[in-house]
């Protein structure tokens, strides 16, 4: 059996481990150099650093309750994993989807390691117009689970090669 067949595009975890340094160091980085709210300006009026704790999920959903939500997202998160990690074995020939697989995969288990060692994620990323108008704040992760679905939209429009069955 090739190797190709056997681990199918299961070395494309590189690229989630990659994913989970950046999202992991440039949240520390950001812990350790801002206060909790801080705003430190990138693009005046409309980008800047900061901290925040998000104990919900995207767009802080759930944040306001009690502290079920935490183990719910993680669950979630780790059947995601699981899900993703099985899609990434079975795959053959398809480095487009390999690479989107492997970005959400990457960007579910930074947020789940926050989640569960701290029992929030940080985030650090935010944009917004003047003081008036502001996207929720959001991490590497986040960027990464996001880039990694719109991957996977397009690629619904792709057009597929047939498969040739190897008997």
């Amino acid at each position: 059996m090739r190797e190709a067949q056997r681990f199918g595009a299961l070395p494309w975890l590189a690229l989630s481990v990659l994913v989970i340094l950046l999202d992991q160091l440039s949240k520390a980085y950001f812990q350790n150099n801002l206060s909790l709210y801080q705003q430190v300006p990138v693009i005046p009026d409309l980008f800047s650093w900061t901290l925040a704790y998000n104990t919900g999920a995207a767009f802080s959903f759930l944040a306001d309750h009690s502290g079920w939500q935490r183990w719910f997202f993680a669950g979630i998160a780790l059947v995601v994993s699981v899900v993703l990690v099985v899609w990434l074995k079975r795959l053959r020939n398809d480095t487009w989807t390999a690479i989107a697989l492997a970005l959400i995969l990457g960007g579910a288990l930074g947020n789940l390691y926050d989640r569960m060692v701290l029992g929030h994620v940080i985030d650090f990323i935010l944009v917004h117009w003047r003081q008036e108008w502001f996207f929720p704040a959001f991490n590497v992760a986040d960027s990464a689970i996001t880039v990694g679905a719109i991957m996977l939209a397009l690629d619904m429009f792709r057009k597929k090669k047939p498969e040739v069955a190897h008997g």
